[in-house]
């Protein structure tokens, strides 16, 4: 028999060694991409996983807890923002227990400062709205497309800062979501402990109106840049830090609007700059999320998407083709029901329609379908 060699001991040794290290080094890469919410694919979440990385005791032990949010929609008590937010609570509930959601309770944030007809349905906190005048006339006929007389959306920030103060929330995130969402898979909490994350606009862009938003940021809060290209929806946040932030977002949105050169520029998207800007006067800055939310018809794909935004007229030919600017020969758009709901069983797209769109007609029908008492109209 050949004798063994203790060179050759010691290379058989880091052999294994190397053999070991690599099977636990994939073990723990493909574990990650199973073990976190399942949905995004998170590529941070590798790192836990670094064996030469001490990991957190709750993912070692195999188990992760759940960070709930509070899912809050502002809406008034017309029969416009109605019907969209029993659309929205609907999927909601049909998501919020599923696997890899941290979607806790949720609450209609009612600035008319009255009961409607579906407080049995949704859960709502009423709050009051501005004091007539307060807000503020728009340039363009003082009419918003729903009936409502002034800047309706000043409203939002004033209901957030209500709410904050006499609710009893119970989790420590804040979802800020519309009327006017869909929500097509389970959503995980996707702020960090420090960092809230948002859904960046296109059309929301600081610095191309520094000379403009100076007036509220001033040189010394930092650069331009700090202030995210955000509104303040869809946004997901720690209570505690949109506690300090919804008075500063009430206050400069009125001051915006107050200021004719900020009225005329930013329009209806002002109360966005709003927020963005008093986070930014708080220091906060956001997590970017594409993947939060996809808006038809532009967005055509709902792929890693989590939440169908509504807000564009869906104009098309028999023919499948886009005729944004010209009213379809197929068209859904919301504001075809301003005046009450839709009605159910709407027709489906023709073919050759992206997938997003008609995926947003299917999950209408569906929740109008499955909504007790849903009426034409109503």
């Amino acid at each position: 028999m050949r004798r063994v060699t203790y060179p050759f001991l010691i290379i058989v040794a880091l052999a294994l060694c190397i053999a070991t290290y690599n099977t636990a080094s994939m073990i723990a890469t493909y574990g990650s991409k199973s073990d976190g919410d399942g949905e995004d694919g998170n590529e941070d979440s590798a790192k836990f996983f670094d064996p030469l990385v001490k990991m957190p005791d709750h993912i070692r032990q195999g188990t992760k807890k759940k960070r709930l949010f509070h899912t809050a929609v502002t809406a008034n008590d017309s029969p416009y923002n109605r019907w969209q937010c029993r659309i929205m609570y609907y999927h909601y509930k049909k998501l919020q227990n599923l696997p890899g959601s941290e979607m806790g309770g949720f609450t209609r944030v009612l600035h008319s400062g009255f009961p409607d007809s579906v407080m049995d349905e949704i859960p709502t906190f009423v709050v009051d709205p501005l004091p007539v005048g307060e807000d503020r006339d728009t340039e363009a006929g003082g009419e918003s497309p729903t009936g409502d007389v002034g800047y309706v959306v000043l409203n939002r920030p004033w209901a957030f800062v209500q709410w904050l103060r006499k609710a009893n929330i119970e989790e420590d995130y804040i979802l800020m979501a519309e009327p006017d969402h869909i929500l097509v898979k389970p959503l995980p909490n996707l702020a960090t402990d420090d960092l809230p994350a948002a859904f960046p606009f296109f059309y929301i862009e600081p610095a191309n109106n520094e000379a403009v938003l100076r007036k509220f940021f001033p040189k010394e809060k930092g650069p331009i840049t700090n202030i995210d290209p955000i509104g303040n929806s869809p946004v997901i946040i720690k209570k505690s830090q949109l506690m300090k932030i919804a008075p500063t977002w009430q206050n400069v949105s009125i001051a915006m609007k107050d200021d004719p050169q900020a009225d005329e520029k930013f329009g209806w998207v002002l109360e966005m700059y709003g927020y963005a800007t008093a986070s930014a006067l708080h220091g906060v800055q956001h997590i970017l999320r594409k993947d939060f939310m996809l808006q038809p018809p532009w967005d055509t794909e709902i792929g890693d998407k989590y939440i169908i935004h509504y807000t564009y007229g869906c104009d098309y030919n028999l023919k499948g083709e886009l005729t944004y600017g010209k009213i379809g020969e197929w068209r859904f758009d919301k504001r075809s029901f301003t005046r009450g709901a839709p009605p159910r069983n709407l027709p489906m797209p023709p073919p050759g329609v992206p997938e997003s769109v008609v995926t947003l007609v299917q999950a209408v029908n569906e929740a109008t379908a499955n909504i007790p008492n849903w009426v034409e109209g109503a």
